[in-house]
């Protein structure tokens, strides 16, 4: 049991990466939409490339998403209103009249003959008025129902009747009755007439649910056995949308039962595959990233949520798939590690999206397409215009693919979905996300962008002014170094910005006891004179741990902390451990080694040669060009015969390229001239 415990703990990081993996295919997994995959691809207007098919089960023909917005809104637009009769209303209106009638037959000598005539014209008059109610306004529906005594009773426009036309009607009444003589009458109950029917919006609402409720979203039924199309015919129209209903029914029973296993396995297989390909290609071109968990968990953590988020998208919002900036993976990756990778963590990403997405081949095509535009011109994001610039680019290339593939769909320019356009847009607003999102990573995860490199490349920075008060030599000399070591990395396609960075921090170390470095010594007193060789030798190897304690004090990021690491590599204090031989005849050559590591990277190993050939520099006299030639030789060799490179993934021709930069600055530093012959 404790061997096996010990197994597992030697090989920690690789049994973490199977775990990452494990995990991964199955959230990825998980996300899928729950459905199978239709075996067939087809596309409207060209031929069926199969054999011939037959339908394999019974199922309706859909009707697509338009037809069915269009029965909903012609439902909308001719929904029947519903107005509730009061009743009430009318009971109070007839009160009010009698009322001011025994008010007015006071007033004169009416006979009770007379008083009665009068009452009951006036009710007569009333409940022809109210008949089929009164509306306050004409209303502009078409069909109208009113709910009297809990039944509906449809009205006709000839019988609707506004406020305004029922005094009319009173009035008209009585002229037709020639009872010209009754006017105080017309204007009793004219005054006293009110609306009584009220629009009722929850039955009318309810009444629409329940017309919508009824639409089918079917149009006929193609049974078992029928020939659907035949080989090499056109899909026309109706074609595509037989087969899109064959497509949905297929893929939903597919999913039902003991299928469900299956479609598991596949899915399951595939995506696993994907992510192999991802480890392998890590482990093969990129071992540095390989071995470094942290950077392998973020990269499946972008894949993880690119994919999460197009599923989402899939799922709710099928339509607007390409509101997804996957764009943002390409450019993150590049950011914090380089283009190839970013590529191809990209194209594994989309491959991993086209088993689920609609429409898969146009789908993978525009995606890729954008994604190479995304490493061909996303660069330098330090400078804000440059991400614009590419950010357009981006959602150009959208737009013309979506456009150009319009085209070989329709055959024509008919029918364009404008709002896609938006969405590519907006897709590309979405995408100036990344700027954000790559300082939230560097955060979470301890990376660092060309961003932060930026920013602490600034000379004006607290700890590199800290250095240039304590150690005004060394900082010059790390000016030196950095512009070196820039050179020679824009030579060789190495990271530039974090080379300079890296020498304008790799001997912050020397501010503990700056004076015991010969480039801050300012007399010609030397504090090694009075120092045994071993505790002098002692004094120069601590910089880099002092380096490494202030780097990390003041949150300098690790990519960073790697070059004040291994800028000396492990070689040896020559000068001191020729002093110590002198003393004794045994000498312990560790006591003079710097720890290490030795450069694992081309920008270590670059900034190993420039801090080295320009500290050496300094004692050269009456420099030539073939003096200069054969010190940077010199130095360059002498730490590739200590095995100072092994680990670095540099070649033999770009330490050429390197040596040759350096020669040149060298050059361009003494000042030299071409001599020429008298």
């Amino acid at each position: 049991m404790g061997k096996t415990l010990d197994n597992v703990y030697k090989h920690q990081s690789l049994v973490y990466k199977y775990f990452l993996y494990v995990v991964s295919v199955a959230l990825i997994v998980f996300f899928f939409p729950k459905g199978g995959k239709f075996k067939y691809d087809f596309q409207k207007g060209k031929p069926w490339q199969y054999e011939n098919l037959y339908a394999p089960i019974d199922f309706s023909i859909k009707k697509t998403t338009e037809e069915i917005e269009q029965e909903q809104s012609s439902i909308r637009d001719n929904k029947t209103h519903y107005y509730s009769f009061d009743a009430s209303i009318v009971s109070n209106v007839q009160v009010e009249v009698a009322e001011e009638l025994n008010t007015y037959f006071q007033s004169g000598d009416f006979s009770s003959g007379q008083r009665q005539s009068l009452r009951t014209l006036a009710e007569e008059v009333i409940d022809e008025v109210y008949a089929h109610g009164i509306f306050q306004t004409v209303p502009e529906a078409e069909s109208i129902v009113v709910v009297r005594n809990n039944e509906a009773q449809p009205i006709s426009r000839t019988d609707i009747i506004a406020l305004e036309g029922a005094k009319r009607n009173v009035s008209e009444r009585f002229a037709q009755a020639g009872s010209e003589g009754l006017s105080f009458l017309s204007a009793m109950i004219r005054n006293s007439l009110k609306s009584n029917l009220v629009y009722d919006e929850a039955l009318t609402e309810s009444a629409l649910s329940d017309e919508l409720s009824k639409i089918s979203y079917t149009r006929g039924e193609v049974d078992q056995g029928k020939l659907i199309i035949a080989k090499g015919e056109i899909v026309e129209p109706e074609d595509f949308k037989i087969l899109n209903s064959l497509k949905d029914e297929y893929e939903s029973e597919l999913w039902m039962g003991s299928n469900y296993y299956f479609i598991l396995l596949g899915y399951t297989i595939l995506v696993a595959l994907v992510l192999i390909m991802l480890f392998l290609f890590l482990k093969r071109y990129r071992n540095e990233i390989f071995e470094n968990n942290n950077k392998v968990t973020f990269i499946f953590f972008n894949i993880l949520l690119m994919v999460l988020a197009t599923t989402l998208m899939v799922k709710h919002y099928e339509s607007y798939i390409y509101m997804v900036p996957l764009c943002i993976l390409p450019l993150v990756l590049k950011n914090f590690f380089d283009a190839r990778l970013g590529l191809f963590v990209h194209v594994l990403t989309v491959l991993i999206l086209g088993f689920v997405v609609p429409n898969s081949f146009e789908y993978i095509f525009l995606q890729i397409i954008a994604g190479i535009v995304t490493i061909l011109t996303a660069s330098e994001l330090y400078k804000r215009a440059n991400l614009f610039i590419s950010v357009g680019q981006i959602t150009l290339i959208y737009i013309i693919g979506y456009f150009a593939f319009h085209a070989i769909h329709e055959g024509n320019l008919e029918n364009i979905e404008w709002v896609l356009f938006g969405v590519f847009v907006l897709n590309g607003l979405l995408t100036l996300f990344a700027q954000p999102l790559i300082y939230m990573f560097e955060k979470l995860f301890g990376l660092i962008s060309d961003v932060s490199l930026l920013e602490l490349s600034d000379t004006n920075s607290k700890l590199l002014k800290e250095l240039s008060d304590k150690a005004p030599g060394t900082f010059h000399h790390s000016l030196q170094v950095a512009n070196l070591a820039e050179a020679a990395a824009n030579e060789i396609g190495a990271n530039a910005m974090l080379v300079r960075v890296g020498a304008l921090y790799h001997d912050i170390g020397k501010m503990e006891q700056p004076t015991y470095f010969t480039e801050n010594q300012i007399t010609n007193v030397n504090p090694h004179d009075d120092l045994p060789p071993k505790e002098s030798a002692k004094i120069i190897i601590d910089h880099v741990l002092n380096g490494i304690e202030i780097a990390r004090k003041n949150n300098i990021p690790d990519r960073v902390i790697d070059f004040i690491r291994t800028h000396h590599g492990t070689t040896t204090v020559y000068y001191f451990f020729k002093k110590q031989q002198e003393l004794e005849q045994e000498v312990d050559v560790d006591d003079f080694k710097y720890p290490g590591p030795i450069p694992f990277s081309k920008e270590t190993a670059i900034l190993m040669m420039s801090d080295s050939v320009e500290a050496a520099s300094k004692s050269l006299k009456n420099p030539t060009f073939t003096i200069i030639d054969e010190f940077v030789e010199k130095i360059v060799k002498g730490q590739m015969q200590a095995d100072q490179f092994l680990n670095a993934n540099i070649t033999l021709k770009e330490i050429e390229l390197v040596k040759k930069v350096l020669k040149q600055k060298l050059t361009n530093i003494y000042h030299l001239r071409v001599e020429y012959p008298e």
